[in-house]
């Protein structure tokens, strides 16, 4: 299923299938916040190093589903498919952007 996603969330997803860390990092804010996992990550240097060691940890497929606002987030629901435990699982990410960047991203069941 191919959905139409804003430029920064389409960019995420798309640099996310390569798992390069420092790409992934670009697509947020100097100042962004990413919560996954019951953890948070401030800033570009915390956003590449959770992105470096989830990729390091597990091989994964994100397919966005569906794409839906709501409370002033931009909510992507997305199964995620690899090798990790419980897989495939669908999430929900819920982005707030800034100008053409990811300001804010929680990720959860």
């Amino acid at each position: 299923m191919s959905i139409e996603l804003p430029d920064p969330i389409s960019r995420y997803f798309e640099t996310d299938k390569t798992q390069a860390a420092d790409a992934v990092a670009q697509c947020f804010t100097g100042s962004a916040v990413v919560r996954d996992e019951r953890k948070t990550y401030a800033g570009r240097d915390a956003i590449r190093a959770w992105k470096e060691q989830s990729s390091r940890t597990y091989s994964y497929v994100v397919e966005p589903l569906s794409f839906t606002q709501a409370d002033g987030r931009l909510i992507v629901t997305a199964r995620l498919t690899g090798d990790f435990p419980g897989s495939p699982t669908t999430l929900r990410y819920a982005f707030v952007l800034e100008d053409d960047q990811i300001a804010d991203l929680e990720i959860a069941p």
